[in-house]
């Protein structure tokens, strides 16, 4: 297995030559060891990524298109074996890495057109014999900083769009799952020149702050928490730097008493629960309208009871460990705080016994809760199901609405007048109504509030690594009666 950093299209050893531990979260047993990167690293790879942006920024883009292309061919090609790594390092279900994969490769498919096929625009002149040009330039090199959950999908939202448009980039994966990237580019990037790709393993603020500082870094491109989101915003602040921050939410998931009970808690179980609940637009706080509430939990408990937990290697097995014991600890701290602030413990909240190792926690449902929670006003990361019921829709709304995140919220309903109302009202970069959670990579995705700025996907993600310029050409030489001398008693000369 690949343990080493991806630079120049060369493998190598950090420069201290210090390593740190990739554990598996459901043998609790070493993976392999990778390099700890510092600033030394850092410099290497911006330096070969500047080297590259030199050529790579003037491709034709019918070679981007077809490197990119290529991505999406070997990617779908190493599909099993990139699937299993993910497994190994984070826990997240092989059948959701499978899924993962696909997605990378449709992502690096839509770029490929979606690059050249809007690189600017013609603008009507403002004078006779002149022309108006906008193009579209990259900014040069793009440090992307990527979290653990999904550590191929979040990374090719951010190098698919940045090098399709002439960037190169800087990757430093999580040091919980680093070793899925350091396989991808091994497999599926050799066919780039060097150091238009490079990555970096490490831990965040030996790694991480070093690109974020790099006078060589032109954008920072980053998913993660809150805090550390303002911290980089504050380090790239001092050099003017952009930034493209997602950060996080505590999305909403309501339900209306016009549907169907048993889908509706189907839906918002899998919403809360997908990856462990590790997925930054997981439901956090569900809304159940008070005739339907008592049938909603029910199902919801009986969908808890009933969900395989287990292996994350196994074809049956429905949720996996959490990604590391840090995260089941700070997730079994929050349930303990909110059942000491009021909440009602349905099912779950503890550590099953049938796993002698493993970071496994039973998925949680908690009713009886008040938007004035800690866990209905924080993001939770964990595999809990909070439930508050509501007098109306109207109250539903407001509650969904108050909130410092903005990521996304869901809607259960039948009724196109209350979907189009709750849209408009709740403000979220995501909106679902009756498919909680759906992405497509031709629709940005993004947050607004504290869960960041910028989006990806779509032409939306395009244009978050692109500066438009403007070219004035006026193609018959001649003077102009507005330079100088002024004289104001015969006007402008012609």
């Amino acid at each position: 297995m690949i343990n080493q950093n991806y630079i120049n299209n060369q493998w190598c050893d950090a420069v201290s030559k210090k390593r740190f531990d990739v554990i598996n979260p459901f043998t609790e047993e070493l993976i392999e060891s990778v390099p700890q990167s510092g600033t030394e690293d850092v410099q290497k790879a911006v330096e070969a990524s500047r080297e590259a942006w030199k050529e790579w920024r003037f491709i034709a883009g019918g070679d981007m298109r077809d490197m990119l292309r290529e991505v999406a061919v070997k990617s779908r090609k190493h599909s099993e074996e990139l699937a299993t790594i993910m497994t190994a390092e984070m826990g997240k279900p092989l059948i959701e890495n499978t899924d993962e994969v696909e997605w990378i490769a449709s992502c690096f498919e839509y770029y490929s057109e979606l690059g050249r096929d809007q690189i600017g625009r013609v603008v009507a002149p403002t004078q006779d014999k002149q022309m108006s040009i906008v193009v579209y330039e990259p900014y040069g090199v793009v440090g992307c900083i990527v979290p653990w959950n999904y550590p191929l999908l979040l990374a090719a939202w951010k190098i698919a769009p940045a090098i399709a448009v002439g960037n190169t980039c800087v990757v430093k994966p999580s040091e919980l799952s680093p070793l899925s990237i350091l396989r991808w580019m091994e497999t599926c990037f050799d066919h780039f020149p060097p150091g238009v790709v490079n990555v970096l393993t490490g831990y965040g603020q030996e790694t991480g702050e070093p690109i974020v500082t790099s006078k060589g870094t032109n954008v920072i491109a980053f998913t993660g928490s809150v805090e550390t989101g303002t911290r980089i915003a504050t380090l790239a602040a001092e050099q003017l730097k952009k930034t493209h921050l997602e950060l996080g939410g505590n999305d909403a998931l309501i339900v209306c008493s016009d549907v169907d009970v048993e889908v509706a808690a189907r839906g918002a179980f899998w919403a809360a629960t997908l990856n462990c609940g590790q997925v930054c637009t997981s439901a956090e706080r569900i809304y159940v309208e008070k005739p339907v509430a008592k049938d909603f939990i029910d199902a919801v408990v009986s969908q808890a009871e009933e969900v395989e937990l287990g292996n994350p290697m196994g074809s049956t097995t429905d949720i996996g460990p959490m990604v590391s014991s840090e995260q089941r600890d700070k997730i079994e701290s929050k349930i303990a705080n909110a059942k000491d602030q009021g909440a009602k413990l349905m099912t779950g909240g503890n550590r099953p016994t049938q796993f002698t190792k493993g970071y496994f926690l039973e998925p949680t449902v908690l009713t009886n809760m008040d938007s004035s929670m800690e866990m209905m006003q924080k993001e939770s990361f964990g595999p809990v199901v909070p439930i508050q019921t509501v007098s109306s829709f109207e109250e539903a709304i407001k509650l969904a609405d108050e909130s410092d995140y903005g990521l996304g919220c869901s809607l259960y309903t039948n009724d196109l007048e209350k979907a189009f109302t709750a849209a408009r009202e709740v403000k979220a970069g995501s909106f679902w109504i009756n498919d909680p959670l759906t992405d497509n990579e031709a629709a940005p995705f993004g947050g607004m509030r504290k869960s960041g700025g910028g989006r990806e996907l779509g032409i939306e993600g395009l244009n978050e690594f692109r500066e438009a310029k403007h070219i004035l050409i006026d193609y018959k030489v001649r003077q102009k009666d507005y330079w100088f001398p002024y004289d104001l008693d015969k006007g402008r000369k012609t």
